[in-house]
């Protein structure tokens, strides 16, 4: 590291200043020219800062399989522990955190016969992790790419099919938001937002590093459901996006994939099902494969 400058090694986002560099810069920025000489830059940048929790430092990180110095893929298996997800109405003994978890690992498996990518799970049993937990596990191992596996629920059981996510702050539509307010709701414990024990992020490093990796991201998103649409079903306008907690590493691309609907019996079925967990895991694989093929061409 040589004049506070960093680069990432992670996909798809360009060298950017060190945090520390930053925070000093914008320290010495005099006071008086943003509160009273420019109110109107001070709002702007007050607007533009966004809150992203910290990885965490303590605990056990997870596992990786696979060939040192392949890319890394962490899968996080969603819900889990006193947190089912959501519950089958037609069949109240089919969880979505059994789901995830038995998508999870079908997904480790095809990628690391691949032989291509590393592969981690956030979690390999029935636990509980905070949103913040997931994705710092993540960014503590040095993940290439984020993919958090969950199952969707409507009170239309006649609502069917997959869809990705990918980070926005404001909602794309009606139903991405009541997504991540479902979602975000995983992190309330005993009337505590745990989500709020997180450290402010320098609004220029965010500038800087966050672009990219949206667009990275979104460019995962449209490969997989080009890569799933020959294998399961995709609901229209698959590509959706919501601000959803567990995709806020400013530095890691990231998604997440509603496998299709648990409250739909069909969906359901099909994800409770060893042929379709296969299908689900090999649309993951070949659109892995492809999209770090590319990232080695580009270089």
């Amino acid at each position: 590291m040589t004049s506070g400058l960093m680069t990432s090694r992670r996909a798809g986002v360009r060298p950017f200043l060190y945090a520390a560099a930053l925070a000093t810069a914008v320290a010495a920025m005099p006071a008086q020219r943003l509160t009273a000489g420019e109110p109107a830059a001070a709002n702007a940048v007050a607007k533009s800062r966004m809150t992203v929790p910290a990885a965490r430092r303590a605990g056990r990180l997870p596992r990786i399989d696979g060939v040192a110095g392949r890319p890394l893929v962490v899968i996080d298996a969603g819900h889990g522990g006193h947190d089912p997800g959501a519950l089958a109405s037609w069949d109240g003994g089919l969880r979505e955190k059994d789901l995830t978890l038995k998508l999870a690992r079908e997904i480790r498996d095809q990628l690391l016969q691949s032989g291509r990518v590393r592969v981690a799970l956030t979690r390999d049993r029935d636990e509980f992790l905070i949103l913040q937990e997931r994705f710092g596990l993540a960014r503590r191992l040095g993940a290439d790419l984020f993919i958090s596996i969950h199952c969707d629920s409507a009170e239309n059981q006649g609502a069917s099919g997959a869809s990705i996510y990918t980070l926005s702050e404001v909602a794309s539509d009606r139903e991405a938001a009541r997504l991540a307010a479902r979602e975000n709701k995983a992190d309330i414990l005993a009337g505590v937002n745990l989500a709020d024990a997180s450290a402010d992020i320098s609004s220029i490093l965010i500038d800087l590093t966050q672009r990219e990796t949206m667009n990275a991201s979104a460019g995962f998103a449209r490969l997989l459901g080009r890569e799933a649409k020959e294998l399961i079903p995709l609901r229209p306008n698959y590509h959706r996006m919501a601000s959803l907690m567990v995709l806020k590493a400013p530095d890691m691309p990231s998604i997440l994939f509603e496998t299709g609907y648990i409250s739909n019996e069909a969906d359901a079925k099909r994800l409770n099902s060893e042929g379709g967990r296969r299908a689900i895991a090999r649309s993951v694989q070949r659109a892995v494969e492809v999209h770090f093929a590319r990232r080695l061409a580009s270089r």
